[in-house]
């Protein structure tokens, strides 16, 4: 007699296209005057949709993505001789 598989794990939901500011300091776990201060220096880019300021996934995720690559730690080739 065989086992039964277990029940496959459900799909998580796509992210979503926009986020408000306050979802998208959350998602990084800042509070909101950072994330306009981010948006203020062209850190973050952000979008006006109506009266109402959003922040595009995918620049929160390259802003991630660029924190990462600067604060990588230098290769063997690249560091100061002591």
């Amino acid at each position: 007699m065989s086992t039964p598989l277990p029940a496959p794990l459900p799909e998580s939901p796509p992210a979503p296209l926009l986020l408000s500011v306050e979802e998208a300091a959350a998602q990084i776990r800042i509070g909101r005057a950072r994330m306009f201060e981010l948006i203020r220096r062209g850190k973050v880019v952000s979008v006006k949709v109506g009266g109402s300021r959003r922040v595009p996934y995918d620049s929160l995720r390259a802003y991630v993505d660029q924190l990462i690559t600067e604060q990588a730690p230098a290769g063997p080739e690249t560091r100061p001789v002591a």
